[in-house]
């Protein structure tokens, strides 16, 4: 008999190539689960927020085991809304695949299996969802890990800026910064990095550029 426990909703599983952090540009596979407690203004998933289909851990390992990977991305949605995502972090893992986790960065992070890294979505203003950050989750973070923040506007990039020099995040891990597509114009942040000689990664989403809005890309 299946264990529920052990049971995951996913929206979709897809080959793509990485559009974002530290893998950008790399064949990967998508696991991309069901459900998000948060309401980001600028959500490009929002398709995941309800619905998707409930599949057994095995059927899934299976699934992603077909395209012979290399990575493979735990997305959403929210992954760690379901509890079983942990379950499936550390059995792809033991598949030796390089795994991350993309995350909100509103629900904890400790306790999640130290070979997954770990790309925690700090929350702006612009985003209408700041007050839904767990701080507590920067002393959680390793080395290999790393900590983005999505920018709207000139307000959103200043409120990041502090928060980075306020808990020295560039010391714990990579910081990228990101324009929210289609809003803040790429040119604009990057003048905004160099200008301040922020210690941060810039980066802007590959998938976006190739492929718009489509699913499954």
């Amino acid at each position: 008999m299946r264990l529920m426990a052990q049971d995951l909703r996913v929206t979709e599983i897809f080959y793509s190539l990485q559009g974002e952090a530290r893998s950008v540009g790399w064949p990967t596979v998508f696991v991309r689960l069901t459900g998000c407690p948060l309401r980001c203004r600028y959500c490009d998933t929002a398709y995941a927020f309800h619905g998707g289909k409930r599949r057994d851990l095995a059927e899934i390992l299976h699934e992603v085991g077909a395209y012979s990977p290399r990575f493979v991305t735990v997305t959403g949605g929210e992954p760690l809304a379901q509890p079983a995502a942990r379950t499936l972090l550390a059995a792809l893992c033991d598949r030796d695949y390089e795994v991350s986790l993309e995350t909100s960065g509103a629900l904890p992070i400790a306790g999640i299996d130290a070979r997954v890294s770990v790309v925690l979505d700090v929350k702006t203003p612009g985003s209408g969802e700041v007050e839904r950050n767990l701080y507590d989750n920067f002393a959680a973070l390793k080395a290999k890990d790393q900590i983005k923040f999505v920018i709207t506007d000139a307000g959103d990039y200043e409120w990041a800026r502090a928060l980075v020099a306020e808990h020295g995040l560039t010391a714990i891990c990579e910081v990228l910064f990101s324009p929210v597509h289609d809003r803040l114009p790429p040119p604009t942040l990057a003048d905004w990095i160099l200008r301040d000689r922020l210690p941060v990664r810039f980066q802007v989403q590959l998938h976006k550029i190739l492929w718009g809005d489509a699913r499954g890309r």
